[in-house]
Protein backbone atom coordinates (compact mmCIF):
# COMPACT_ATOMS: atom_id res chain seq x y z
CA UNK A 1 0.00 0.00 0.00
CA UNK A 2 1.43 3.39 -1.01
CA UNK A 3 1.75 6.17 1.52
CA UNK A 4 -0.81 8.96 1.31
CA UNK A 5 0.24 12.22 -0.26
CA UNK A 6 1.13 15.03 2.19
CA UNK A 7 -1.65 17.61 2.31
CA UNK A 8 -2.45 21.05 3.69
CA UNK A 9 -5.46 23.36 3.65
CA UNK A 10 -5.14 26.74 1.99
CA UNK A 11 -6.15 28.65 5.09
CA UNK A 12 -3.18 27.18 6.96
CA UNK A 13 -0.73 29.15 4.80
CA UNK A 14 -0.45 32.61 6.35
CA UNK A 15 1.11 35.32 4.23
CA UNK A 16 3.31 37.77 6.09
CA UNK A 17 4.21 41.37 5.30
CA UNK A 18 7.68 41.57 6.84
CA UNK A 19 9.49 41.55 3.47
CA UNK A 20 7.14 44.25 2.15
CA UNK A 21 8.76 46.86 4.38
CA UNK A 22 9.44 49.08 1.33
CA UNK A 23 5.90 48.67 0.02
CA UNK A 24 2.43 49.73 1.20
CA UNK A 25 0.07 47.53 3.18
CA UNK A 26 -2.47 47.85 0.35
CA UNK A 27 0.06 46.48 -2.11
CA UNK A 28 0.85 43.56 0.20
CA UNK A 29 -2.80 42.68 0.72
CA UNK A 30 -3.57 42.97 -3.00
CA UNK A 31 -0.75 40.51 -3.75
CA UNK A 32 -1.97 38.06 -1.11
CA UNK A 33 -5.48 38.13 -2.54
CA UNK A 34 -4.23 37.66 -6.09
CA UNK A 35 -2.00 34.72 -5.16
CA UNK A 36 -4.76 32.86 -3.34
CA UNK A 37 -3.79 33.37 0.29
CA UNK A 38 -6.67 33.39 2.75
CA UNK A 39 -4.85 33.97 6.04
CA UNK A 40 -2.46 36.67 7.19
CA UNK A 41 0.08 36.85 9.99
CA UNK A 42 0.27 40.59 10.47
CA UNK A 43 3.75 41.91 11.23
CA UNK A 44 3.23 45.10 13.19
CA UNK A 45 5.67 47.79 12.20
CA UNK A 46 5.69 50.89 10.04
CA UNK A 47 4.78 51.62 7.34
CA UNK A 48 1.95 49.11 7.74
CA UNK A 49 0.88 49.17 11.38
CA UNK A 50 1.24 51.87 14.02
CA UNK A 51 1.73 50.16 17.37
CA UNK A 52 3.86 51.42 20.25
CA UNK A 53 3.98 51.70 24.03
CA UNK A 54 1.25 54.36 23.98
CA UNK A 55 -1.35 52.28 22.15
CA UNK A 56 -2.53 50.84 18.85
CA UNK A 57 -3.99 52.89 16.04
CA UNK A 58 -6.22 52.63 12.96
CA UNK A 59 -7.55 49.19 13.85
CA UNK A 60 -10.77 49.76 11.91
CA UNK A 61 -8.78 50.69 8.82
CA UNK A 62 -6.62 47.57 9.14
CA UNK A 63 -9.67 45.36 9.61
CA UNK A 64 -11.48 46.81 6.59
CA UNK A 65 -8.48 46.47 4.31
CA UNK A 66 -8.35 42.72 4.97
CA UNK A 67 -12.10 42.14 4.95
CA UNK A 68 -12.54 43.95 1.64
CA UNK A 69 -10.15 41.46 0.07
CA UNK A 70 -11.60 38.35 1.70
CA UNK A 71 -8.54 37.94 3.91
CA UNK A 72 -8.41 37.15 7.62
CA UNK A 73 -5.79 38.14 10.17
CA UNK A 74 -5.02 34.97 12.10
CA UNK A 75 -1.90 35.91 14.06
CA UNK A 76 -0.35 39.19 15.11
CA UNK A 77 3.44 39.50 15.22
CA UNK A 78 4.60 42.69 16.94
CA UNK A 79 8.08 43.71 15.84
CA UNK A 80 10.44 42.95 18.70
CA UNK A 81 13.85 41.84 17.52
CA UNK A 82 14.67 45.29 16.16
CA UNK A 83 15.04 47.94 18.89
CA UNK A 84 13.28 49.31 20.96
CA UNK A 85 10.98 46.67 22.50
CA UNK A 86 11.78 43.18 23.73
CA UNK A 87 10.39 40.56 26.10
CA UNK A 88 13.31 40.52 28.55
CA UNK A 89 13.97 44.24 28.89
CA UNK A 90 16.22 44.92 31.88
CA UNK A 91 16.24 48.69 32.44
CA UNK A 92 13.06 49.68 34.35
CA UNK A 93 11.83 52.23 31.79
CA UNK A 94 12.59 49.84 28.92
CA UNK A 95 10.75 47.09 30.79
CA UNK A 96 7.74 49.31 31.44
CA UNK A 97 7.48 50.46 27.84
CA UNK A 98 8.06 46.98 26.42
CA UNK A 99 5.31 45.42 28.53
CA UNK A 100 2.94 48.24 27.57
CA UNK A 101 3.78 47.73 23.89
CA UNK A 102 3.11 44.01 23.97
CA UNK A 103 -0.12 44.50 25.91
CA UNK A 104 -1.30 46.91 23.24
CA UNK A 105 -0.35 44.27 20.68
CA UNK A 106 -2.61 41.80 22.47
CA UNK A 107 -5.41 44.36 22.42
CA UNK A 108 -4.96 44.97 18.70
CA UNK A 109 -4.90 41.25 18.01
CA UNK A 110 -8.21 40.89 19.82
CA UNK A 111 -9.80 43.76 17.89
CA UNK A 112 -8.62 42.32 14.57
CA UNK A 113 -10.04 38.88 15.39
CA UNK A 114 -6.71 37.08 15.63
CA UNK A 115 -6.44 33.75 17.41
CA UNK A 116 -2.86 34.25 18.57
CA UNK A 117 0.06 36.60 19.01
CA UNK A 118 3.55 35.28 18.34
CA UNK A 119 6.24 35.98 20.93
CA UNK A 120 9.73 34.92 21.96
CA UNK A 121 11.84 34.93 25.11
CA UNK A 122 13.67 38.13 24.35
CA UNK A 123 17.29 38.19 25.48
CA UNK A 124 19.35 39.12 28.47
CA UNK A 125 22.31 41.44 28.40
CA UNK A 126 25.34 39.44 27.32
CA UNK A 127 27.19 40.64 30.44
CA UNK A 128 24.57 39.56 33.00
CA UNK A 129 23.92 36.18 34.55
CA UNK A 130 21.77 34.11 32.20
CA UNK A 131 19.56 32.81 35.01
CA UNK A 132 18.78 36.36 36.13
CA UNK A 133 17.69 37.18 32.59
CA UNK A 134 15.76 33.91 32.38
CA UNK A 135 13.76 34.77 35.48
CA UNK A 136 12.92 38.21 34.09
CA UNK A 137 11.80 36.76 30.76
CA UNK A 138 9.67 34.18 32.57
CA UNK A 139 8.05 36.89 34.69
CA UNK A 140 7.28 39.06 31.68
CA UNK A 141 5.88 36.17 29.65
CA UNK A 142 3.72 35.17 32.61
CA UNK A 143 2.31 38.69 32.83
CA UNK A 144 1.60 38.79 29.11
CA UNK A 145 0.12 35.28 28.99
CA UNK A 146 -2.34 36.23 31.72
CA UNK A 147 -3.23 39.40 29.82
CA UNK A 148 -3.68 37.42 26.60
CA UNK A 149 -6.05 35.03 28.34
CA UNK A 150 -8.11 37.96 29.58
CA UNK A 151 -8.44 39.10 25.96
CA UNK A 152 -9.28 35.70 24.49
CA UNK A 153 -5.92 35.04 22.88
CA UNK A 154 -3.04 32.61 23.14
CA UNK A 155 0.63 33.56 22.92
CA UNK A 156 2.79 31.24 20.83
CA UNK A 157 6.50 31.32 21.67
CA UNK A 158 9.17 30.55 19.08
CA UNK A 159 12.84 29.93 19.66
CA UNK A 160 15.47 32.32 18.33
CA UNK A 161 18.94 31.88 16.89
CA UNK A 162 21.97 32.21 19.20
CA UNK A 163 22.84 35.50 17.50
CA UNK A 164 19.47 36.87 18.59
CA UNK A 165 19.08 35.54 22.13
CA UNK A 166 20.91 33.89 25.01
CA UNK A 167 17.67 32.46 26.41
CA UNK A 168 15.29 30.30 24.33
CA UNK A 169 17.29 29.06 21.34
CA UNK A 170 16.53 25.32 21.45
CA UNK A 171 13.55 23.05 21.88
CA UNK A 172 14.75 22.13 25.37
CA UNK A 173 14.90 25.82 26.28
CA UNK A 174 11.38 26.29 24.93
CA UNK A 175 10.10 23.32 26.93
CA UNK A 176 11.67 24.65 30.11
CA UNK A 177 10.22 28.15 29.67
CA UNK A 178 6.73 26.96 28.82
CA UNK A 179 6.75 24.49 31.71
CA UNK A 180 7.90 27.19 34.13
CA UNK A 181 5.35 29.77 32.98
CA UNK A 182 2.74 27.00 33.18
CA UNK A 183 -0.05 28.96 31.52
CA UNK A 184 -2.58 27.60 29.03
CA UNK A 185 -2.17 30.92 27.24
CA UNK A 186 1.51 30.36 26.39
CA UNK A 187 2.10 27.62 23.82
CA UNK A 188 5.08 26.47 21.73
CA UNK A 189 5.72 27.67 18.22
CA UNK A 190 8.25 26.22 15.78
CA UNK A 191 10.45 28.48 13.69
CA UNK A 192 12.04 26.19 11.13
CA UNK A 193 15.05 28.47 10.70
CA UNK A 194 15.89 28.57 14.41
CA UNK A 195 15.13 24.84 14.51
CA UNK A 196 17.55 24.16 11.66
CA UNK A 197 20.29 26.33 13.12
CA UNK A 198 19.96 24.39 16.40
CA UNK A 199 20.33 21.10 14.52
CA UNK A 200 16.81 20.05 15.46
CA UNK A 201 13.93 18.49 13.53
CA UNK A 202 10.17 18.82 13.55
CA UNK A 203 10.10 15.38 15.16
CA UNK A 204 12.14 16.78 18.06
CA UNK A 205 9.53 19.46 18.70
CA UNK A 206 6.59 17.07 18.51
CA UNK A 207 8.44 14.66 20.80
CA UNK A 208 9.06 17.41 23.34
CA UNK A 209 5.55 18.82 23.45
CA UNK A 210 3.33 16.03 22.14
CA UNK A 211 0.80 15.97 19.34
CA UNK A 212 -1.88 18.61 19.66
CA UNK A 213 0.29 21.07 21.59
CA UNK A 214 1.73 23.02 18.65
CA UNK A 215 -0.70 25.16 16.68
CA UNK A 216 1.54 27.58 14.85
CA UNK A 217 4.86 27.69 13.03
CA UNK A 218 7.07 30.03 11.09
CA UNK A 219 7.39 27.46 8.33
CA UNK A 220 10.03 28.59 5.88
CA UNK A 221 12.98 27.26 3.94
CA UNK A 222 16.54 27.68 5.20
CA UNK A 223 20.17 26.81 4.61
CA UNK A 224 19.69 26.45 7.62
CA UNK A 225 20.14 30.21 8.09
CA UNK A 226 17.92 32.62 6.24
CA UNK A 227 14.15 32.88 6.39
CA UNK A 228 13.81 31.86 2.76
CA UNK A 229 11.12 31.20 0.19
CA UNK A 230 10.53 27.49 -0.31
CA UNK A 231 12.94 26.22 -2.94
CA UNK A 232 15.68 28.71 -2.08
CA UNK A 233 17.05 26.68 0.84
CA UNK A 234 17.83 23.06 1.64
CA UNK A 235 14.88 21.88 3.73
CA UNK A 236 12.91 18.89 2.43
CA UNK A 237 9.43 20.35 2.04
CA UNK A 238 7.79 17.00 1.25
CA UNK A 239 9.25 15.48 4.42
CA UNK A 240 8.29 18.50 6.51
CA UNK A 241 4.66 18.45 5.37
CA UNK A 242 4.49 14.67 5.81
CA UNK A 243 5.72 15.12 9.39
CA UNK A 244 2.99 17.69 10.03
CA UNK A 245 0.41 15.22 8.75
CA UNK A 246 1.84 12.35 10.79
CA UNK A 247 1.39 14.36 13.97
CA UNK A 248 -2.04 15.73 13.11
CA UNK A 249 -0.84 19.31 12.87
CA UNK A 250 -3.75 21.50 11.76
CA UNK A 251 -2.43 24.94 12.66
CA UNK A 252 -1.03 27.99 10.94
CA UNK A 253 2.13 28.10 8.83
CA UNK A 254 3.35 31.69 8.85
CA UNK A 255 5.56 32.71 5.93
CA UNK A 256 8.15 34.79 7.77
CA UNK A 257 10.31 35.73 4.79
CA UNK A 258 12.99 38.11 6.04
CA UNK A 259 15.99 37.81 3.73
CA UNK A 260 16.87 41.12 2.08
CA UNK A 261 17.08 39.51 -1.35
CA UNK A 262 13.26 39.61 -1.48
CA UNK A 263 12.76 43.30 -0.67
CA UNK A 264 12.91 44.52 -4.28
CA UNK A 265 10.16 42.19 -5.51
CA UNK A 266 8.31 40.57 -2.60
CA UNK A 267 5.37 39.73 -4.86
CA UNK A 268 7.56 37.49 -7.01
CA UNK A 269 8.92 35.84 -3.88
CA UNK A 270 5.41 35.14 -2.60
CA UNK A 271 4.32 33.83 -6.00
CA UNK A 272 7.20 31.34 -5.96
CA UNK A 273 6.40 30.44 -2.38
CA UNK A 274 2.70 29.83 -2.96
CA UNK A 275 3.52 27.78 -6.06
CA UNK A 276 5.59 25.49 -3.84
CA UNK A 277 2.57 24.95 -1.58
CA UNK A 278 0.01 24.38 -4.33
CA UNK A 279 0.75 20.67 -4.77
CA UNK A 280 -0.19 20.02 -1.13
CA UNK A 281 -3.42 22.00 -1.06
CA UNK A 282 -6.67 20.07 -0.99
CA UNK A 283 -8.92 23.10 -1.45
Amino acid sequence: MSESKPTLRREQIAGMNIHYIMWSLDYFLDVQQRLGFESIELWCAEPHVTLDHTGYFEAEVLAKKAADRGLRYRTLCPENVVYPWQYCARKPLHEQRSLAYFKHGIELAEVLGCDRMSVNSGWGDWDEDREDAWKRSREHLSILAEYAGEHGLVLTMESLRPEESNLVTTVSDAKRMIDEVASPYLQPMVDTTAMGVAGETLEDWFAAFGDGAIHEMHFIDGDPYGHLVWGDGKHDMDAFVATLNAHGFDGMLGQEITDGRYYDDPAAADAKNMAAFEKYLID
